[in-house]
């Protein structure tokens, strides 16, 4: 296997490192995506290790055309491009060289070491930020892992629902149909929705959006309607913050909705804002002993406010279960659409006339993405510092769905 990781060519230079944020399984590149980069006049470079949690064993990207090599900073040395899922750490950020691009989640509403990008002269691509226009939906990840984190919600709730999901008929009686509840109609609840259904679920759906019922209703569900000459929906499509009097008629009306359900699902998010509470103490207590609540905006605070992240506990005989990650824990998929989605993007700048990277200000894809670039901060909304933690936002899915 090659294992030069100081080659040096007339070629571009990608860095696919491992992933080292906790959970994280997933990987910025795949064999497939590889190839692509070597098609286009790329030399890519990948850390050691870097797809076993993905079931990509190194030999494989060196069938596709990489270069090994044995550490992150060996992997980013001369690199014009990092790759990766998260973005990088304190640590990370000290390794990689000046002037060199990354690409990632960034988590931009709440990551406190943008700053410290802009200081290390890091060009800085936001993949949350690409804009949901027709020309960039191969390039949406929000999307791609948010249908991941859809469906992987429902088998979470089946791991401890201890009940069928569909209608038994048998000869000792007829065992009713779980009835689910999602909350959120984006990607990740219309996913569930559907893998619900397919299930054999009885499904309800609430979203602040009126737009949203065509959708739930075409998957077979129930749409929950809230009564309101509200405008719910902000000009980029994601869901904006309601009145006081709209969140009690909201509220009044998910308690008695939620009470009878079996399984919760809640995907609720508002960009740059803690996540809203949909599912009160008060509710949880109200809900039969058996049912289970799967919080997929767990990292932002929860839905519901006895969520844990990353732990699955009870009340009363309800379990929370608030698993950060979720695309994570189908890392094999999950990382095949996020490099996907990460080639498109980065495809956009490859110019074989030109060296290094080819930043089209004028494009607006590129343009909505870039955070800092050279010492030049590019979204000054992001840079105030008023940030939490860097792991309190799940990659993949920060202000996805409503």
């Amino acid at each position: 296997m090659k294992e030069n990781p100081i080659h040096q060519g007339d070629n571009m230079r990608i860095a696919v490192p491992a992933e080292t944020f906790a959970n994280e399984a997933r990987v910025a590149a795949t064999p497939e995506t590889v190839k692509k980069y070597v098609a286009a006049g790329c030399d890519v470079v990948v850390e050691k290790g870097a797809g076993e949690a993905s079931n990509i064993p190194d030999k494989m990207f060196v069938e596709a055309g990489a270069t090994l090599a044995d550490s992150f900073s060996d992997s980013c040395r001369g690199a014009v491009l990092v790759l990766k899922v998260r973005a990088p750490s304190k640590d990370e950020t000290a390794l990689l060289e000046k002037n060199s691009a990354v690409a990632a989640l960034f988590s931009p509403f709440t990551n406190p070491l943008l700053q410290p990008y802009n200081d290390a002269g890091l060009t800085c691509f936001s993949m949350e930020m690409i804009p949901r226009i027709s020309r960039a939906q191969s390039m949406d990840v929000l999307s791609s892992q948010a249908n991941v984190a859809g469906y992987k919600s429902v088998l979470l709730a089946l791991e401890h629902y201890r009940s069928f999901m569909p209608m038994l008929m048998t000869a000792a009686g007829t065992v009713q149909p779980a009835k689910v509840l999602v909350m959120g109609a984006g990607v990740a609840g219309l996913q569930a929705i559907a893998t619900a259904r397919r299930l054999g679920a009885m499904v309800e759906a609430f979203d602040v959006r009126p737009a949203a019922k065509e959708q739930v209703e075409s998957l077979g569900a129930r749409f929950i309607e809230v009564p309101s000459e509200e405008d719910a929906e902000d000009a980029g499509g994601y869901a904006k913050e309601m009145s006081d009097a709209y969140k009690q008629k909201q509220a009044e009306l998910i308690h008695q909705h939620a009470a009878a359900a079996d399984i919760i699902i809640t995907t609720a998010l508002i960009p740059g804002r803690p996540a809203p509470v949909l599912v009160t103490e008060e509710t949880v207590d109200a809900m039969k002993p058996g049912s289970v609540i799967v919080d997929m905006a767990v990292e932002m605070g929860g839905n519901c406010p006895l969520s844990r992240m990353d732990s699955v506990w009870q009340k009363d005989g309800v379990t929370l279960v608030g698993i950060s990650n979720i695309p994570a824990l189908m890392a094999a998929d999950s990382s095949s659409l996020y490099a996907r989605n990460l080639f498109n993007f980065v495809n956009l700048m490859l110019d074989s006339e030109k060296e290094g990277l080819n930043i089209d200000m004028d494009d607006e894809i590129i343009e909505a993405s870039l955070l800092c670039r050279d010492g030049e901060v590019m979204k000054p909304q992001f840079f105030g510092g008023d940030s939490v933690s860097a792991g309190s936002v799940s990659a993949g899915s920060e202000g996805d769905d409503t």
